[in-house]
This record gives structure tokens, C-alpha cells and sequence, in this order.
């Protein structure tokens, strides 16, 4: 298989894939495994990387509790010493997604506003779990499953972080999407042993990071259809005032 980035402005990206994989791949945690092969390489502007093929399917709605329990053998493991993970920077992305969409002037003032804010409340937070390796991207669709065991793909946001950020991604989805029912959320819970929705005060935080991510990802597609437009509308209801709507995957 192989990877194509946007630009060679996502050169570091895809070096920290290829690390990160072959890291894991020492440590025999399962995980998309590169070609023992130099790279990444440009081609025409773009890095590219080269993966085995994975001999299974994609991870879907009856993969949450395997998610879970990846995820806690992923917080497991120590810092990596054979290359510099990069620390977390879960706000990374959100700044040029709002100055580059073709949203309103009066969406892109409120982001920069929820963006300054939420920044100051994350520094004030003091974290329950240990530092640990995070994924950066914790969803299902994230996950292939082969022989019944999840294999955990895309390391692109890969770093060295709280555990709670990778957790609160389904947290997320359940409580503000409405993407879970509670008895799949708690079968994410169960399978991880940890419910990071009972940090009251830094869920909040989290949650509300996750949903400005999940938005402002979202805008960067508004022109493509008139269902991304309308949901990009739904979104940002949401964490304008908390209207209980649940929003679209796309």
C-alpha cells in the first residue's frame, strides 16, 4: 500500500508515521507495519510511504470495545528512545483550517475566540493518567480487524500526551454527536477501565477541543456538497450554544 501526503508541508508527518510504526512493530503491538525499505520519499511535492497490506476488514460499530482495549495496551507502553516522538499538540491543525475555509467572517471570529479560550483552559488542567504514547485520532475507523484482534492504523497525529485526549475522541462522539448509544460507550468504557467522562471538569475541556476539531475539520469541505454545508451549520450551533443535535459522519 501505499501513502500519499498532501504536500511536503506534511513531510515531519510522515516521518513519524514511518518511526512510529517500526516502533511498534518492535514492541509487537498491532499496528499497520511499514516496508523495510528508505522512506518517506517526495515524489512530485508529496512525501510518500510504502505499508503491507492489511489482510482484513475495517473497524466498524461492533469494534468499539475492541478500540478500547487497544487503546489501553497503547497507554501502556513506555516513551519511545530510538527517535523523538513529538509532544501532543491537539490544537495543532485548527488555526490554518479557519483561516483557510470559505466560511463567514463572523464563524471564523467566533472559532479564533473558542480557539484562544480553550488553549488557556488546557494549560490549567491537571491530568489523572500518566503520560503515555497517543494516538492523536482515536476512532474506530481507525482500527482494522484481523484474526478477531484490532490493528491500530494512521499514525499521523502519533505523540507523546495524555491518554484522556485519545479517550475523549469516543467520549466525544457519544456525548455531543450522538454517535454511541450508552451501552456501547460503556462498552468502550469496560474494555479500557477508565471513564474519562468522570474527570467532570477536564472532560468538559476535552470535549469541547474534540468538537471544535470535528468542526473545523468539517469547513474545510463546506463547497463540496450541500449536506457538508448544512452539517457544517449543525456543528456549529452545537458548540455555539450546546443545541442537543446529532450530527452527521462524514
Amino acid at each position: 500500500m501505499v501513502r500519499i501526503a498532501r504536500a511536503m508541508a506534511y513531510w515531519s508527518d510522515a516521518v513519524n508515521e514511518v518511526n512510529v510504526a517500526r516502533w511498534l512493530g518492535d514492541r509487537s503491538f498491532p499496528g499497520a507495519e511499514v516496508l523495510d525499505v528508505l522512506q518517506p520519499i517526495e515524489v512530485g511535492g508529496h512525501p510518500v510511504t510504502f505499508w503491507r497490506f492489511i489482510d482484513g476488514r475495517d473497524g466498524g460499530r461492533d469494534d468499539i470495545g475492541a478500540l478500547g482495549a487497544v487503546l489501553r495496551r497503547l497507554h501502556s507502553l513506555p516513551r519511545p528512545t530510538s527517535f523523538n516522538l513529538p509532544s501532543e499538540d491537539i490544537l495543532g491543525r485548527v488555526d490554518s483550517r479557519v483561516s483557510n475555509a470559505a466560511v463567514s467572517d463572523e464563524d471564523k471570529r467566533f472559532l479564533r475566540r473558542l480557539v484562544n479560550d480553550l488553549t488557556s483552559r488546557l494549560e490549567g488542567l491537571v491530568f489523572p493518567l500518566a503520560p503515555a504514547p497517543t494516538h492523536g485520532d482515536a476512532h474506530v475507523k481507525n482500527i482494522m480487524i484481523r484474526d478477531s484482534e484490532a490493528v491500530m492504523i494512521d499514525f499521523e497525529r502519533f505523540a507523546w500526551g495524555q491518554p484522556e485526549w485519545d479517550l475523549a475522541m469516543t467520549a466525544t462522539e457519544y456525548a455531543s454527536a450522538g454517535w454511541w448509544s450508552p451501552e456501547e460507550y460503556r462498552t468502550f468504557v469496560d474494555a479500557y477501565g477508565y471513564d474519562v467522562m468522570s474527570w467532570e471538569e477536564g472532560f468538559d475541556v476535552l470535549r469541547r477541543v474534540h468538537e471544535l476539531k470535528m468542526t473545523t475539520w468539517l469547513m474545510q469541505n463546506v463547497n463540496e456538497s450541500p449536506q457538508i454545508s448544512e452539517e457544517f451549520q449543525v456543528r456549529m450551533r452545537t458548540i455555539r450554544g450546546g443545541a442537543s443535535e446529532t450530527w452527521r459522519a462524514f
